[in-house]
């Protein structure tokens, strides 16, 4: 029997918000839009927003505003876990920091219809995160078994690294989902880049949803360009661009496809070309004289 599920990315936009109510409201109705679907997912750093509860100066400050962000970790656990319940569908909730050590990580949570099923902390960090932000990396990658697929989740810039893509895969990973936040259409490309390179070479599906727009309250999201993305290996078996869809460059909003998960298992197996299994073969290649 073919598995057969609907997927949803977002272009979101980070918004000033006067109160949690806000909040509630807005994620409310973003998931209400894709209720259609058995999987939805949402940026990196899109909990950013969260940061204006604290006031303006709070906001604007970096060091300030991710405490404040933090600060609604439990609230916002329990939004996305009741409205994936009420929707029955399962949803990676943007990204945020989180104070598990004495600098926080960057953490994206899944949940699904009995609850949170866990989390994925970003792995390698960026020249911002790590030289302005003091923003840390959690080495250690996750995979989790769902009723949507067996998922795995490369934030932003872990997407660029094909060894953290080929984990995954290895483990049996059949939708890697990347949330992004990228400030120029440079960076951007980058993560689009990365993402369809480990759709290629792993022979599976890649969700990129990224924040979009500017925010002229917080430095370290103010500008946000992207478009959201699903894409799959061009190997005969999917479609011969790679994308499944993807949406307007800066423009908010939903981008979804259906697709049958079974076709990453024929992929692998009987794909045009076999790029997941002749892998061992290129890592075995040394330089001669």
């Amino acid at each position: 029997m073919s598995r057969i599920v609907k997927i949803a990315a977002a272009a979101y936009p980070v918004d000033w918000l006067a109160d949690l109510d806000a909040y509630r409201a807005k994620i409310g109705a973003w998931v209400e839009k894709a209720a259609d679907c058995d999987l939805l997912v949402f940026p990196e750093y899109g909990a950013m927003e969260l940061a204006s509860l604290g006031g303006r100066e709070v906001a604007g400050d970096l060091e300030a505003s991710l405490h404040e962000v933090a600060r609604h970790e439990a609230a916002r656990d329990a939004l996305h876990a009741e409205l994936a319940a009420r929707h029955r569908l399962h949803i990676l909730a943007a990204s945020g920091p989180c104070f598990d050590g004495p600098r926080p990580v960057n953490r994206a949570v899944l949940f699904g219809p009995r609850g949170r099923i866990g989390h994925q902390d970003k792995q390698v960090m960026t020249r911002f995160e790590r030289e302005d932000w003091n923003v840390v990396g959690a080495p250690g990658l996750r995979v989790f078994d769902t009723p949507v697929g067996r998922l795995g989740v490369l934030i932003c810039y872990d997407s660029e690294f094909p060894l953290l893509g080929r984990a995954l895969a290895e483990a049996g990973v059949e939708v890697v989902l990347v949330p992004s936040c990228t400030d120029t259409v440079a960076g951007f490309n980058r993560v689009r880049i990365g993402a369809m390179a480990r759709a290629l070479e792993s022979q599976c599906v890649v969700v990129q949803a990224p924040t979009v727009g500017c925010v002229d309250w917080n430095p370290a999201i103010d500008e946000n360009r992207g478009a959201a993305a699903i894409y799959a290996p061009p190997d005969g078996l999917w479609p011969e661009s790679g994308v499944l869809a993807e949406g307007l460059m800066d423009v908010p909003g939903w981008v979804k496809a259906e697709l049958d998960l079974d076709l990453v298992a024929e992929s692998r197996r009987n794909g045009r070309v076999l790029p997941f299994a002749h892998w061992p073969e290129s890592a075995a290649v040394r330089l001669v004289d």
